[in-house]
């Protein structure tokens, strides 16, 4: 299906989902599929585990909507940074409201990533693939990047640790593409990562909102560089019977 005709399902679907909530009433299912055809979408970007006074020559952190690259249809959120401090976070995040307030909702992400990795590869500190970590999550509260006690730059929320878990943040997958090679990468593919086969519960906040984020948590101590092509969320409200 081209990314085109996935936007006019995604709006459909949100469309619909708005059109049943009246005041007082709520829908127990709700959908967002973001496609970037026109701009973010709302999303933005952040970088967090490294130093305060880092040098942004040395971390080349950038961001941004932009096209797909060459062999790939549209648009997306590119993002990219080198990781100089031996574990970077890379990450959008994005609120969503009109949910019903302080409730329960089993969230499924699916994330399709444009990634120029191939599977196999050897790197600095671990492989540019398979140490480059995907991770989904969601909050009540905004997921802000602020300093710690020693001088780094660190989330407000539980991510975890690279390959680790945290609270507020589960693992898809890696960045890595099923091509395995030693070559350079140039080729961009588009790989899909969900959480499908595996539960994830997060709580609204007493106004019915909540903030989602995706990101990749780094061991390949390089340069990695990503397209966000396409975000979708489905909320399902998690009965208390």
């Amino acid at each position: 299906m081209i990314k085109s005709t996935r936007l006019l399902v995604g709006l459909c679907l949100s469309l619909l989902v708005l059109a049943g909530c009246a005041p007082g009433s709520y829908e127990r299912e709700f959908e967002f599929v973001y496609d970037f055809y026109q701009d973010a979408e709302g999303w933005t970007a952040g970088f967090a585990d490294l130093p305060v006074g880092y040098e942004k020559e040395l971390f080349e952190l950038d961001a941004g909507h932009r096209e797909l690259p060459s062999g790939l249809e549209g648009s997306g959120v590119y993002i990219q940074g080198h990781n100089r401090s031996d574990d970077l976070f890379m990450f959008l995040s994005r609120k969503v409201d009109g949910l019903k307030p302080d409730t329960k909702y089993e969230v499924t992400f699916r994330i399709d990533l444009a990634t120029n990795v191939p599977g196999g590869m050897m790197g600095v500190g671990g492989s540019p693939g398979e140490s480059v970590y995907v991770k989904a999550g969601a909050t009540a509260i905004e997921p802000l990047v602020k300093e710690d006690a020693s001088g780094h730059l660190r989330m407000n929320i539980d991510k975890g640790n690279q390959a680790n878990e945290g609270r507020d943040m589960i693992n898809l997958g890696h960045v890595a593409h099923p091509a395995l090679g030693d070559g350079t990468g140039d080729e961009f593919k588009i790989k899909s990562l969900t959480n499908e086969e595996r539960s994830f519960e997060v709580t609204t906040d007493a106004d019915g909102a909540l903030w989602l984020i995706v990101g990749t948590d780094s061991g390949f101590e390089g340069l990695t560089t990503l397209y966000y092509d396409q975000i979708a969320i489905v909320l399902n409200e998690v009965s208390e019977e």
